[in-house]
């Protein structure tokens, strides 16, 4: 194995104080790791997924506030 395959799970976990942090989002049937894409997350094992909140810019005409 090269040294390029045995470092790559370094991007999926962090360590801080002794704890192992997952930097990916996990799938809540299955629990494996999902893909983030620009608007969802989505789980290529069992095909869950789940989009990403956005954030619409509303002006109220009436008040004049900008949401």
């Amino acid at each position: 194995m090269s040294k390029e395959k045995d470092l790559r799970i370094l991007k999926l976990y962090k360590v801080e104080e002794n704890k192992v942090i997952r930097l990916k989002k996990v799938c809540p049937k299955c629990g494996r790791f999902m893909a983030e894409h620009k608007d969802r997350y989505h789980c290529g094992y069992c095909g869950y997924t789940e989009f990403k909140q956005k954030i619409e810019k509303r002006y109220i005409k009436e008040i004049g506030i900008q949401i």
